[in-house]
């Protein structure tokens, strides 16, 4: 059984831009969804997360006193406030403050809260994703759910038609995950196990040279002790051992040295096969290409006795001749060769109907096994009585049961064929990993003393890995030594190579074009961009969109309906025929009036399609989520997708998502009599414990005034106070700093001079932010701050409007600048020095406006807007929380991806709806057409035969229709535009 990485459930959101909008680079340290306000050595040891339920919290307003509190408690990371779903997460440090403190400070604000879960090894919840073969239609994947779902400890479990895969959550103490596995081949289907639990990375090693399970145990306990080590699982059938591990303390070199060190020494440890998803899609592909073929061995000679060689007189002469009674050469030929079609070929069928209907459901396996044995056995009975009378004329129908699996098969062939082209974009992401690296070994002053090319899979944090030109960027790190340029473009969709230096960061698959690079790596395995990415489409892909319940209520009653459709159909008629109540003159010259109603029933009975309708909503998303990913638009799933073709509202943050988001300081006046120097150290000092993109400003622009620009040190600051929304406030050299807006120096009582009132409305008329410094209660100075638009961002707002999209722009800036950036870009509603709780506040208002609202923003106070709105889009150059509470993703960081992700949402559900009215139409013309609707007027009527063929057809063409989408093309007007990020050296 093959087990792939398990990995936390993070997202896409762990990788920050430092450099530019479109490169995608990792943070330094992992923090799960929380930025790390301070500095990186302020506090020591490990951290960790809890989440807390908080009841009482009758609006945002509430969500302040609650984080002021937390953040006053020694060991605090950062805590983060959700009002909307009554929720507090804190990342905080345990060697310092508990849960338990932390539950009685927000009680002492006057709030009940409850801890809910705790970032401890032993999560009370764990994701199980299993691979389900044998699955052919929503009916079975509906069954398969339902059984999931009724075990005690799992909390929720999806299950994907197209992808053929489960997600299941469950609680270990209760359930493991054999359990579920046994309960879905109890289901009557075949699961294997792809992950478990939150292992922060796995690895499966093959050795060599064991040859009993002592030496597995002796290899385990050898791997057990290992620092880092959190599972070791051993497979003596397949010679394998899986290990869970923290890539921070251990990697697979060491384990491979623990485990050929064991023992004699005899050991011999590799990397596992690369086995997954594309070689079971191989396999099944073969499969039923081989049962086609086999089928069509014996289906053709079926054919050409039943349908050609009858009108060749010495061929005929032949099969007409008579064996036993009226038994003929021909009947007999034709019930030996559908035999095996019927028993062996079309096993498949009975095995897949007898599990449905032993579970109390019926999937399209059971339709298919009642046509073919309803045509098959009473062909059975007509030879029998043909062999013991002598004046006995019926008709034999072993073409049909034969001809029918045929194409049934055919049409699977096609359909498994179609699926796995849908899937490619995870496929295409997968590949962009080498598949070996250059691992460099130096001495302490940096020289190489050896080379060696290793499995990239081999690759441990804190490697030092050469890149050759031409060669792909083997691992998430960052630039040791060298220069060039790196092509992005497969990652973030960047198209113009991103100059490296020494210091900056390289993302792993990228490709490196024209100069040597050393690199350390500092994210591998499922830590790195790539494999996140992977992850996220994967989640997207498994998500259901709302749609989809549209299909699975038909489900549940399509079968049994088409069965009962079909008996009535071949009830009357017989009737009619029994009765003489059509002309005999209807009935073929060789068949009765009851073959003629069988071939009626068994017509309807094959030509339902449960599948099409099963296969209209997943494919469509697969295949609309794998081209957003490849144009650099990540969208979190179905329902992301079915709520953005709604859009007719945007609010855009400022900072960031309208501007390019690197604001540089373009002017100060000093108001006080101080040196330059003195002023932005101050200043510096307090700023650089703020993560906003202004403080990272003044920061920057300080290093100017200090000798060590590279590693300045600044003076200490105390009672470090956040206000958001406004500034921030703390005690440098005993001098009382404040830096914000107008508004905090108003609430903090200090008084504005007139000419700082002049210098501001100056600055904003500029399309310049204002930031006022008050040292003791009293203004020095005023910073004139410059962020510049986005490229085309005008162009962009009036491609919304042409859209008839409202646009609407929303920051916590002064009114001054957020009017003079919203009169640039051309948009006329603004709201402005609006802090987090109002920007969702302002969200809930337009909705209930009856819009449909789209948030597209970067930064932390934009989460919770990103979560009110209906459709929240993240700039992949944002901050994790951010990217983590949206639905979808802008990797480039553009804003012309605002519009193709609208666009692309429209064009995908657009498809959905075509594959619905294609899969109900068909079924809804079908039907009739097959019960010989049409035949009294016309004297047409569907043989079941082609009526199989039909429906095998509607699956296909209903894959085919989505596979469409690969073909996307952004809007004409997008094309005329250059948008691409500005890369800030």
């Amino acid at each position: 059984m093959h087990i792939a990485m398990a990995t936390k459930r993070r997202a896409i959101s762990s990788f920050i831009c430092n450099k530019c909008a479109g490169n995608l680079t990792p943070s330094p340290k992992y923090t799960p969804t929380l930025q790390h306000p301070r500095g990186e050595n302020e506090l020591e040891g490990s951290e960790a997360k809890a989440l807390f339920s908080v009841a009482g919290m009758a609006d945002s307003t509430c969500a302040v006193p609650v984080e002021k509190a937390i953040k006053g408690l020694p060991g605090i990371h950062e805590a983060v406030v959700d009002v909307l779903n009554n929720r507090a997460q804190v990342l905080y440090y345990p060697s310092l403050v508990n849960e338990e403190r932390i539950q009685e400070t927000i009680d002492k604000v006057g709030f009940q809260a409850t801890l809910i879960q705790e970032d401890t090894k032993e999560k009370s919840t764990q994701v199980c994703k299993i691979r389900i073969s044998g699955m052919t239609c929503t009916s079975c994947s509906s069954t398969i759910e339902s059984a999931l779902r009724a075990i005690s400890g799992v909390q929720n479990a999806q299950v994907a038609l197209a992808t053929e895969k489960a997600e299941v959550h469950y609680n270990p103490k209760f359930v493991s995950y054999s359990q579920l596995l046994q309960v879905i081949e109890e289901t009557g289907f075949e699961g294997t196990l792809i992950s478990s639990g939150d292992n922060i990375n796995k690895i499966d090693l093959k050795v060599d040279g064991v040859n009993s399970d002592h030496s597995l145990i002796m290899i385990e306990k050898s791997l057990q002790v290992l620092p880092g080590v959190q599972e070791v699982e051993t497979y003596p059938e397949l010679s394998k051992v899986s290990i869970s591990y923290e890539p921070d303390m251990a990697g697979p070199r060491t384990f491979i040295s623990v485990i050929e060190s064991t023992g004699s020494g005899h050991f011999k440890a590799t990397i596992y096969p690369r086995e997954g998803e594309e070689t079971g899609r191989q396999q099944e592909i073969k499969q039923y290409y081989k049962f086609f073929v086999w089928s069509l061995v014996f289906t053709i000679p079926v054919f050409l006795t039943s349908m050609v060689f009858m009108y060749i007189p010495g061929i005929k002469m032949v099969l007409d001749t008579k064996l036993v009674n009226m038994m003929t050469v021909g009947v007999m030929l034709r019930w030996e060769l559908s035999t095996p079609v019927q028993f062996i070929i079309g096993r498949r069928f009975y095995t897949g109907a007898y599990k449905a209907l032993r579970h109390g459901s019926a999937n399209m396996d059971v339709l298919i096994a009642l046509g073919t044995n309803s045509a098959y056995f009473y062909s059975v009975y007509s030879v029998l009585r043909a062999a013991y009378s002598k004046d006995f004329k019926g008709t034999d129908f072993f073409e049909t049961s034969s001809m029918l699996i045929s194409f049934i098969l055919l049409g699977k062939y096609l359909e498994v064929l179609a699926k796995g082209k849908t899937s490619e974009a995870i496929a295409k992401l997968m590949d962009l990993a080498p598949e070996t690296a250059v691992l460099l070994t130096l001495d302490d002053e940096g020289n190489v003393i050896s080379e060696q090319e290793i499995d990239s899979r081999l690759i441990q944090k804190n490697d030092v890995i050469k890149i050759i030109p031409g060669a792909k960027v083997a691992s998430d790190g960052y630039v040791l030594w060298g220069e060039s340029h790196v092509n992005e473009s497969m990652i973030t969709g960047e198209a113009r190579p991103v100059s490296k230096r020494k210091g900056d960061t390289v993302i792993g698959g990228t490709v490196n074009e024209n100069g040597v690079l050393r690199i350390k790596a500092t994210r591998v395995g499922s830590d790195s961009a790539l494999s996140q990415i992977v992850q996220l489409v994967e989640s997207a892909q498994m998500a259901k969109a709302p749609v989809q319940k549209f299909a699975d209520r038909i489900s549940k009653y399509f079968v049994p309906l088409v069965i009962m459709l079909s008996f009535s159909t071949w009830l009357a008629w017989f009737l009619a025929g029994r009765f003489h109540s059509y002309p005999k003159s209807w009935i073929p010259s060789s068949m009765s009036s009851f073959e003629l109603a069988l071939q009626f029933g068994i017509s309807v009975m094959v030509i339902a399609c449960p599948c099409a309708l099963g296969l209209a909503t997943p494919t469509a998303v697969m295949a609309g989520t794998g081209v957003g990913a490849s144009q650099g638009v990540l969208i979190k799933g179905g329902q992301a997708l079915e709520s953005a073709h709604k859009v007719n509202c945007i609010i855009f943050d400022k900072t960031g998502t309208l501007t390019v988001g690197k604001p540089v300081v373009v002017d100060t006046q000093l108001l006080k009599n101080m040196e330059l120097r003195e002023f932005y150290v101050l200043i510096a000092a307090i700023e650089v414990n703020s993560e906003h993109p202004l403080a990272k400003a003044i920061v920057t622009y300080a290093k100017k005034f200090v000798e060590d620009k590279e590693n300045p040190v600044w003076p200490e600051a105390q009672d470090f106070i956040s206000i958001t929304g406004n500034g921030v406030k703390a005690i440098v050299q005993n001098k009382e700093i404040i830096v914000g807006n107008k508004s905090l120096m108003l609430d903090q009582n200090i008084a504005i001079p007139a000419s700082a009132e002049d210098i501001l409305a100056q600055a904003e008329g500029m399309a310049q932010t204002g930031i006022l410094v008050s040292i003791d209660k009293e203004v020095a100075g005023v910073l004139a701050i410059s962020d510049p638009l986005k490229p085309g961002a005008q162009e962009v707002i009036s491609i919304l409007k042409s859209m008839k999209i409202k646009s609407i722009v929303v920051t916590g800036d002064n009114w001054g600048t957020a009017n003079a950036i919203a009169k640039e870009v051309g948009i006329e509603t603004v709201i402005a020095e609006a802090k987090p709780e109002d920007k969702a506040k302002k969200v809930r208002e337009f909705q209930d406006a009856g819009y449909t609202v789209a948030m597209v923003g970067d930064g932390i106070n934009d989460s919770p807007a990103l979560v009110a709105a209906d459709v929240g889009m993240a700039i992949g150059a944002g901050t994790d929380i951010a990217i983590e509470a949206a639905d979808i993703v802008l990797m480039k960081s553009n804003l012309e991806d605002v519009i193709t992700a609208i666009d692309l949402s429209r064009k995908t559900f657009s498809r959905i709806r075509l594959n619905y009215i294609w899969a109900l139409g068909y079924n809804m013309l079908g039907i009739p057409i097959a019960a010989g609707v049409m035949f009294p007027f016309t004297g047409f009527r569907l043989p079941p035969w082609i009526a199989g063929a039909a429906m095998a057809a509607s699956s296909v063409s209903v894959v085919c229709s989505s596979l469409l989408l690969k073909y996307y093309k952004r809007p004409h007007k997008l094309n005329n535009l250059d948008l691409h990020g500005i890369q800030i050296e």
